[in-house]
């Protein structure tokens, strides 16, 4: 059964680390009151029981114990006049800090995407302290080992705190050129969302999802004129659209060529349809356009065989153009083995994994599993379970994992084997 204390944190830690971080000015406060709110509930919700709104609750007493420890403190004591001068004024309803930012959480993302911080660093910190990952979590979105993470995150909060890198809001001229670290920190809050890394909740994290794409319609209303940022927003709406029947009525996966598409969202669908052919129109590609656009091909099918596979082919060549990434080559070579058959489609895989096998497409289980799928497809059991063990002991959800098991045991029984 789901902990309330976890599901919280899921929900609301990002949330209450930025509200606290307005509060106090001080990212390390922050982020030490809410993990302390947090051991307190995990004592008192138990026999107390969960408070009507557990979100507001983290806050409350995330604030009230930021406030305890600057009191500890006395050589901190014009701070903790300021904090509390700041904490009256929001309490009386009076306006916060005036800018082009403004939420919280937005506000915080621009502000750990700081330049003065390594860009991987502020993807890292920003995973962190607004989506609530932990270091486990945020490794699988690199495809890089957990210390590599770790240190990286040590290493941001030491330049924030040395540089003095205030919490402020950007200014207007400052906001174009910590858009594509921004952009990047939203997409993969969704994508963490949408295939959680680890197995707590199921398949997905829908609250996640959903406070991604209200951040992606912040940065839309604030940016305008921006392409990406409207391919961005249309991504991940037509991506959601799908979510419903991603997922069995037992938490199991479905894939895309599996799913009811009558239980799409053609909201959303319709939504995000008129932004990529609004970004069309402007001719100004970039990689979330792109990828948008890919989406809108799958959603225009109303059938998984009556997907125009030679389009995406077509826009997968002009992403992987615009982003020449492994993940991109893998995606595309399973686009050519839908339009080409599968045999072309394990070359390319193949290829792929002698060129990049050794800087990350090795710990990236979908690269197993794309590459089971193929070799099962050509009638190759032994070597296609092969791939499949190495996507299972590489796969974090266990939603992905029973799907995977279940393709090898669905294999050996077509195969007559016990």
């Amino acid at each position: 059964m789901d902990d309330p204390v976890e599901r919280a944190y899921r929900d609301s830690s990002g949330i209450a680390v930025a509200t606290l971080a307005r509060l106090f000015g001080d990212i390390d406060v922050a982020e030490e009151a809410v993990q302390e709110a947090f051991a307190v509930a995990t004592q008192r919700w138990p026999r107390d029981g969960v408070p009507p709104n557990p979100g507001g609750w983290i806050v409350t007493t995330a604030r009230n114990k930021a406030l305890d420890r600057l009191r500890r403190e006395s050589s901190r004591t014009g701070r903790e006049a300021q904090a509390q001068e700041l904490l009256l004024g929001h309490l009386d309803g009076e306006p916060a800090e005036a800018g082009p930012v403004p939420d919280d959480q937005l506000r915080l993302i621009f502000t750990c995407c700081h330049p003065a911080l390594a860009p991987e660093a502020r993807i890292a910190l920003t995973l962190r302290l607004i989506a609530g990952l932990q270091v486990p979590e945020i490794a699988r979105a690199f495809l890089v080992p957990e210390p590599t993470i770790a240190q990286r995150l040590v290493r941001a909060k030491r330049k924030i705190r040395d540089a003095g890198i205030p919490y402020r809001v950007p200014r207007d001229e400052e906001l174009p050129s910590r858009l594509p670290i921004v952009a990047a920190v939203v997409y993969l809050i969704f994508n963490e969302g949408y295939t959680a890394s680890s197995s707590e909740g199921g398949l997905t994290r829908a609250s996640l999802c959903t406070e991604a794409i209200r951040l992606a319609r912040l940065l839309a209303g604030l940016m305008p004129d921006e392409p990406e940022v409207a391919g961005l927003l249309a991504l991940l709406l037509l991506t959601e659209a799908r979510r419903p029947a991603r997922t069995t009525s037992e938490g199991g996966l479905v894939l895309l060529a599996d799913q009811d598409r009558a239980r799409w969202d053609r909201g959303l669908i319709a939504e995000g349809q008129a932004i990529v052919r609004a970004c069309l129109r402007r001719n100004q590609p970039g990689s979330y356009q792109v990828q948008a656009a890919i989406a809108a091909v799958h959603s225009d099918a109303a059938t998984a065989a009556g997907t125009d596979w030679g389009q995406v082919v077509a826009l997968y060549d002009q992403l992987l153009a615009l982003m020449p990434t492994p993940v991109v080559a893998l995606n595309r070579a399973v686009a050519i083995a839908e339009l080409r058959g599968p045999a072309e489609g394990l070359r390319l895989v193949d290829d792929l994994q002698a060129d990049h096998g050794k800087r990350g497409l090795d710990g990236y289980y979908l690269f197993h599993a794309t590459r089971a799928d193929l070799l099962r497809r050509l009638g190759r059991p032994a070597e296609a379970t092969t791939a499949y063990e190495a996507a299972i002991a590489l796969a974090g959800n266990a939603a992905e994992r029973d799907f995977l098991r279940g393709r090898v045991a669905q294999m050996r029984g077509e195969n007559g084997c016990s």
